[in-house]
């Protein structure tokens, strides 16, 4: 072998050694802080709402049990109804292990408390959560969720958002999302892995 292919091989083998090591501080040292730092920011805010029950719906709303926020709008074809269909789903797998729902609106200007109440009321476990427009926005700052007007041609509009069911263990801590139409049994998986923490 020759002096150059040695010097090549042995730096070779320093450059895998430093990766192992680089892997290894990820995930004990880095990765963990990162996730911790992710799960302090979400959800946190001075933002003041209301639910369909009447009452207010602030940061302090998520410690005390777990809970689930999905922020949506009632005139959502789609996406809404089939996630609140989910959310019905893995509520009736839980059982006695339901956990409180919250459905957010993005577009408050037409989702009233009393409107929000009969488009959630078959659902298990949900309350609706409206406010007003700046109230709403501080909202979806603080859980860090995507909502956006999009103009139709006939003059109305209609919303882009987020699709994630968020989860909050009984500190308040974001615990992991639930993505749309994720598999029932993950999504029950995740819910008792949060209230068994």
């Amino acid at each position: 072998m020759t002096i150059q292919r040695k010097h090549l091989v042995i730096g070779g083998l320093w450059g895998l050694a430093l990766l192992a090591l680089m892997a290894v501080a990820w995930v004990r040292v880095i990765g963990p802080k990162f996730e911790a730092g992710l799960s302090d920011m979400i959800g946190p805010g001075d933002y003041h709402l209301t639910t369909t029950d009447g009452e207010a719906f602030t940061e302090a709303t998520l410690k005390g049990s777990p809970l689930a926020v999905f922020f949506g709008f009632t005139h959502c074809p789609e996406v809404c109804p089939t996630s609140l269909g989910d959310i019905a789903a893995f509520q009736q797998e839980l059982g006695d292990e339901q956990i409180r729902v919250f459905f957010a609106t993005g577009d408050p200007e037409r989702d009233t408390v009393d409107q929000l109440r009969d488009y959630v009321g078959w659902a298990p476990g949900v309350q609706g959560v409206s406010g007003t427009r700046e109230e709403i926005d501080k909202a979806i700052t603080a859980f860090r969720i995507y909502a956006r007007k999009i103009p139709l041609e006939d003059g109305g509009y209609t919303m882009d958002h987020s699709a994630s069911i968020l989860l909050f263990d009984s500190r308040g801590r974001f615990f992991e999302p639930i993505g749309y139409q994720e598999d029932l049994d993950r999504a029950v998986a995740k819910i008792r892995r949060m209230s068994a923490g």
